[in-house]
């Protein structure tokens, strides 16, 4: 069975590596998520969980990738809240 905690706090991790982005909330509830900003916008963020079959999703369904790439997932969420590279 999948720990989708372990695999959001990766994900978490991942994300701080991307100078432009802040990792807002982290809740391990039901659902649990990741909330995810550009430092430089009040309105560029996006709220992302873990699904049981290992893939990132965000709030409005799209898939950033699975577990098995987790620093894949975390640079498409970056290019999507229009952040600068790694």
């Amino acid at each position: 069975m999948l720990d989708t905690l372990s695999c959001l706090e990766q994900f978490a991790t991942a994300t701080r590596r991307h100078a432009d982005l802040s990792v807002q909330k982290m809740s391990f509830g039901d659902p649990a998520y990741v909330c995810v900003r550009n430092r430089f916008s009040a309105t560029l963020s996006e709220t992302v969980t873990c699904s049981s079959d290992g893939g990132f999703i965000t709030s409005w369904g799209y898939r950033l990738g699975d577990t098995g790439n987790v620093e894949g997932a975390a640079a498409r969420l970056a290019f999507l809240l229009a952040a600068m590279p790694a």
